[in-house]
């Protein structure tokens, strides 16, 4: 049975308002409007002079259910949006997992599903863990991903991207927060992500909601129970109108999709998903046995949906 055994994230400390970004990646006054009135977002966190690592061991650093397992990891693995986030031959997990003292653990990267890389790290640890047979084995999951070029600060015409980070330890015990369903779907006729023609872009706009949907009831049906059994969902933060929309198709109520991030951090890559429900965590909206979905889209383009139970 895959858990989350324990969820750790960290935000850089500097605040940056989308206003004062608007210049930086080309936007009018009328853009940044619709950015921070239409989309709900105010403002991104940012830490200038640090490195990848810092975010992944600042997140890591936080993680106390790590304390005294060290020996247990078997894998620490980077979910990561961008395939190419260091000059080579430099090797951010590699840097961590040394950091850490986990040098006995195996170390990898997972990009394919882009922003969904996350939940696809969740899954095949779980998998990955099971397969050794140990029960007390663990993997560490780290996001954390610097907005260090135009492509990386934005996703145009719909999100603004900020740095933040999640470590998450995953395990195979049933004592803990227990994956009930994972569903995800490529659909690959978008696969140039940023540099679609406007037809393609056009209809990708098109099936998002209804994409989003499919894999988020799949997740549901395969953890065997109703949308309406659902307590929360905590979603990527690209913006606030695509779940307003998300949750009148699935006729959901939006009170249930936690969007109170959406204003404060932008969107921050693998990470979003793990924060907002260490957020929920830390302000007691989540009770043992509440189950919660988390949900993701990655460009190029993988819509993915993971159910837990608390």
């Amino acid at each position: 049975m895959t858990s989350l055994e324990a969820v750790a994230t960290y935000l850089p400390a500097g605040r940056v308002p989308i206003a004062v970004l608007g210049g930086e990646l080309g936007l009018d006054d009328a853009e940044v409007k619709v950015y921070r009135r239409f989309f709900g977002l105010d403002e991104v966190r940012r830490d200038p002079a640090g490195p990848p690592t810092d975010l992944m061991l600042a997140a890591a650093g936080k993680l106390e259910g790590l304390r005294g397992r060290e020996r247990h990891v078997r894998y620490v693995v980077q979910a990561r949006t961008m395939p190419i986030v260091v000059p080579h031959p430099v090797n951010p997990v590699h840097e961590v997992r040394r950091e850490l003292g986990l040098e006995h653990a195996e170390a990898f990267a997972l990009t394919h599903h882009a922003c969904a890389s996350g939940l696809l790290a969740v899954d095949l640890c779980g998998k990955l863990l099971a397969a050794d047979g140990d029960p007390d084995g663990l993997a560490l999951i780290l996001t954390g991903e610097k907005t260090f070029t135009l492509g990386a600060q934005t996703v145009p015409g719909t999100a603004i991207n900020g740095e933040g980070a999640a470590a998450v330890l995953v395990g195979v015990r049933d004592d803990h927060d227990r994956m009930l369903g994972y569903a995800a779907r490529t659909h690959g006729r978008f696969y140039e992500c940023l540099s679609l023609t406007d037809d393609l872009f056009t209809e990708f706009q098109q099936i998002y909601t209804e994409a989003l949907a499919e894999v988020m009831l799949a997740a549901v049906e395969r953890a065997g129970i109703a949308l309406d059994d659902v307590a929360h969902v905590f979603p990527h933060n690209v913006n606030r109108v695509s779940w307003v929309r998300l949750a009148r198709h699935l006729g959901f109520p939006l009170d249930r999709v936690f969007l109170d991030n959406v204003p404060v951090t932008g969107h921050c890559f693998c990470a979003d998903p793990f924060i907002n429900y260490q957020t929920a965590l830390e302000r007691g909206l989540l009770r043992p046995g509440d189950r919660y979905l988390l949900a993701t889209v990655g460009l190029g383009s993988t819509f993915s949906a993971m159910v837990l139970e608390h």
